[in-house]
């Protein structure tokens, strides 16, 4: 029963990380690249991991994979949006068929200054809220 869980676990995690690699090549920007490299790599090696921990049986095994994998769920996250921010004031492009630019506006490029939301359009958007009696 335990070789079953151990060939799922790795063959699962090895189609992500797969699916990782394929989609680094394919998508069309940066952005979309990080994208799938946080979700499906960090789902990837954690199952890896698992099946590691599976294949051992030890406690000391155990708690690494378990502490290995909290810290790429800690990490994982904060790297991409620090490498898709840093790629954003560069000057890297956004994809041509992309439909919001969330930061468009916002960043000053000679203070490396990003602006919040509007005073005005928050208090605009706060009485919009507001149900009328």
């Amino acid at each position: 029963m335990i070789d079953i869980l151990i060939c799922i676990t790795s063959g699962l995690g090895a189609l992500f990380v797969l699916l990782a690699a394929v989609g680094t090549l394919r998508m069309p920007d940066q952005y979309l690249r990080i994208s799938v490299n946080t979700k499906a790599a960090t789902l990837g090696v954690g199952l890896l991991l698992v099946s590691a921990a599976l294949f051992f049986l030890e406690i000391s095994v155990f708690t690494r994979v378990i502490t290995v994998i909290i810290f790429i769920l800690i990490t994982a996250p904060v790297g991409a949006h620090l490498i898709g921010r840093t790629s954003y004031f560069i000057g890297n492009e956004l994809w041509g068929n992309s439909v919001i630019d969330d930061l468009k506006g916002k960043y000053n490029k000679s203070t490396h200054e990003l602006k919040g939301e509007d005073k005005e359009n928050e208090s605009e958007n706060e009485k919009d809220s507001i149900p009328k009696t």
